[in-house]
């Protein structure tokens, strides 16, 4: 059985944080079911507009009314605690963090870079945690915070090699198998924050993500210092995850051999499930890319090898052939799509997986 934990003044009933899966692939719905759970639903801010009827033609405050309704909604439930994913490398970054605390969201989880001025825009009205996948990173950003924003994390996510979407790592290392561990990881990230804690007088809790697919994984981490994890992949294989059934039936047939490294405009290398889209990637060095939505910092269009917005909509929307499927390692043990109760209730221990 997991134990509840005390994220900054409030209780997170169980310790299992929704990964944030962008564009449109956890809204409201999926992250309002991990709520009535008792964990942490994350919303994602990566273009979360993409339906609304101005998208193409006033992208920012398509996006900005959609994140506003999207917390909203899931703000409806009660239990649990509720999260934004906001990626560093997104243009109007600030703009996000905003109107994510407007909306009242309990905490921004940001990564796909450092956030260094995160503090400086939430203005203390929210929890924070940066994502890290090194100790060297997260002590550079508790020294940042520390000295320029007189402040630390609330919680931190050590996103580990085996996570889905954009990863931490240099390519050549992922490759050639020269990273560390998530337990290695894990256990210099703990140390890193000791001074932090002593510091601010509180417990910085660590969170763990990438590869964890059962019970016994999650409890693994917790036995080595962790309070909890975060997961995603595992979360989109289910009825409420809001994204097209097409992307569901993707992750279902998933093999090994299927998921694969892929070069993002974002300029981090990815995970994803290698289709018709990205084999075009590994031969074409250029994508067309016309109506730039400005979506990534890194990013522009004579030189980007594709736009990553059209590519994940697409993946959305249910392409199977034509999108980008952000997955995590996990993917080739997903057989079955499942409803989130029954999913909490198995990495809480409280079921067995048939």
């Amino acid at each position: 059985m997991l134990r509840s934990i005390k994220l900054k003044d409030k209780i997170l009933e169980v310790p299992i944080i929704q990964g944030g899966m962008g564009i449109g692939v956890s809204l409201s719905n999926l992250a309002s079911s991990v709520r009535k759970e008792g964990g942490m639903g994350v919303i994602s801010a990566a273009m979360p507009g993409f339906n609304e009827p101005d998208f193409e033609t006033n992208s920012l405050e398509a996006n900005i009314r959609a994140l506003k309704k999207e917390i909203q909604k899931a703000n409806e439930v009660k239990r649990g605690l509720l999260g934004v994913n906001i990626m560093v490398a997104s243009r109007n970054y600030e703009s996000y963090v905003k109107a994510s605390v407007e909306a009242g969201a309990d905490a921004i989880i940001s990564g796909a870079g450092l956030p260094l001025d995160l503090p400086k825009y939430a203005e203390g009205k929210i929890m924070l945690a940066p994502i890290v996948s090194s100790a060297k990173a997260c002590r550079l950003l508790c020294r940042v915070w520390d000295k320029h924003h007189n402040t630390t994390p609330d919680f931190v996510i050590i996103e580990g090699q085996k996570a889905g979407g954009h990863l931490g790592f240099k390519k050549k290392d992922l490759e050639e198998g020269t990273y560390q561990t998530l337990e290695q990881i894990l256990k210099e990230v703990l140390e890193e924050l000791v001074p932090f804690e002593k510091k601010y007088n509180k417990q910085i809790p660590v969170f763990v993500a990438g590869g964890i697919f059962t019970h016994e994984d999650i409890q693994n981490y917790i036995d080595q210092g962790a309070s909890g994890v975060q997961m995603a992949t595992r979360f989109i294989a289910t009825n409420e995850c809001d994204a097209h059934e097409n992307f569901k039936q993707m992750i279902l047939k998933a093999k090994k051999e299927d998921i694969v490294y892929v070069k993002s405009p974002a300029g981090f290398p990815g995970r994803a499930i290698k289709n018709e889209f990205v084999k075009r990637t590994e031969t074409e060095s250029n994508q067309s890319v016309s109506n730039c939505l400005a979506c990534m910092l890194p990013c522009t269009p004579s030189s980007t090898p594709y736009c990553i917005t059209r590519a994940l909509i697409r993946a959305v929307k249910g392409d199977m052939e034509n999108g980008l499927f952000f997955c995590g390692t996990s993917a080739e043990k997903i057989h079955e799509i499942i409803d989130v109760h029954t999913l909490m209730n198995q990495l809480k221990g409280e079921v067995k997986k048939q």
